[in-house]
């Protein structure tokens, strides 16, 4: 049965959602133009099927935006993510794509949501997998490859994926299994560098020459980057040219090819609203934090910042938008925890404090889906902006 979502208030834009609601509390607001957006970049650039990585934010909110977008593939990686879709979208095409699941969860996947599509890193998971879906010939097994570290901001091949050596010997017990056997990577998350695609798709051109076995797909990943301040994201379409042109070098150059964007198809389409709710000086204490929305600014390595503006009601209760010179605060969210504290400076109008509202822009992705209740603050308030 599909869980409900409460009606949102609909605003014209974000002046006057918060003229109309006035949040004290945490409020997310959806674009669904910037969601459609994002997904006609994949749906249109990407030389293949684009797969939707729910751990970004598996909000209702968010996928019935982004189902509604046209995206139909999604990169689940749990039996959890598989429920929540097929729950919601019962026509939705479902890829449990991590080499670790639990005991299982490839049974059910199989059996009961029609899930063909899976991965190994090593003879365990295969034999793992082997013994829940005994019948291999109506899948397609998918070899995860480490890539190098590159040009992403963090790396996602410390935990899964193996050597190009080990991975063509994987191949060819997969196929002796009858299955179609393919190959996978993940360059690592925020990727600055369409080049590391470039060298992950050659470690799977190489690959399959060692292996000898014609691949059935190749899914180069996630790492497609979300819009933030401090990291500078090259076009979308250097990524997808890049692509193209490195898998036309492969044994087959019209292998059906798969990726699984997240942060790039739902970043842009989620900004927040917080509340300064007490000004110290160079401080500012709101009410959302790094136990709410904000928690990968703290990731090691993390360099991103979203954009943000301050915004005031005036005496007839219009908002806008705060001018004037600009100041380094520190700002910190609502718990007693010390730690609950942007790791930044956040640059706004040196006249920003008490009563403020911060607009927080791209928040889509690994906010709402990382948010804790800790200390009894949970950001949970929805509108949308627009149509």
């Amino acid at each position: 049965m599909n869980a409900p979502v409460r009606p949102m208030p609909h605003f014209a834009s974000v002046a006057q959602a918060i003229e109309r609601l006035k949040p004290t509390e945490p409020l997310y607001l959806l674009f669904p133009d910037k969601f459609r957006t994002a997904a006609k970049r994949f749906l249109d650039g990407f030389p293949g099927d684009a797969l939707y990585a729910v751990k970004a934010n598996p909000t209702y909110q968010a996928l019935d935006q982004i189902w509604a977008a046209g995206v139909r593939h999604f990169d689940t990686a749990s039996l959890g993510e598989i429920e929540l879709v097929k729950n919601r979208f019962p026509d939705a095409i479902c890829h449990f794509m991590t080499p670790v699941r639990m005991p299982g969860a490839a049974k059910t996947a199989f059996e009961k949501y029609g899930v063909t599509d899976y991965v190994v890193d090593c003879d365990a998971s295969l034999d793992k997998l082997l013994a829940e879906v005994p019948d291999a010939k109506k899948l397609r097994i998918f070899v995860r490859v480490a890539t190098p570290l590159g040009g992403a901001i963090l790396e996602l091949s410390s935990k899964f994926g193996t050597t190009p050596e080990e991975a063509a010997r994987l191949l060819g017990r997969v196929a002796k299994t009858g299955a179609a056997p393919a190959l996978t990577m993940h360059v690592g998350s925020q990727s600055l560098s369409p080049f590391t695609y470039a060298q992950a798709i050659e470690m799977a051109r190489r690959t399959e020459f060692m292996a000898k076995v014609p691949l059935a797909a190749l899914d180069v990943g996630g790492g497609f980057p979300g819009p933030y301040l401090g990291n500078d994201v090259p076009p979308y379409h250097w990524y997808f040219d890049t692509i193209r042109e490195s898998v036309a070098q492969m044994n087959n150059p019209d292998i059906p090819l798969l990726c699984e964007p997240g942060r790039a198809l739902c970043a842009e389409g989620i900004s927040l609203v917080t509340l300064v709710v007490l000004a110290k000086g160079a401080s500012l204490y709101m009410n959302d934090g790094t136990y709410g929305s904000f928690d990968e600014l703290t990731l090691p390595g993390w360099t991103g910042d979203y954009p943000v503006s301050a915004w005031r009601l005036d005496a007839k209760g219009s908002a806008r938008k705060l001018e004037g010179a600009p100041k380094p605060f520190r700002v910190f969210g609502p718990t007693c925890d010390t730690l609950d504290v942007l790791p930044r400076p956040v640059v706004l109008p040196e006249a920003t404090g008490d009563g403020d509202f911060l607009v927080w822009d791209a928040m889509g992705a690994y906010s709402v889906a990382v948010r804790t209740p800790f200390n009894g603050f949970y950001p949970d308030g929805w509108a949308v902006i627009g149509d």
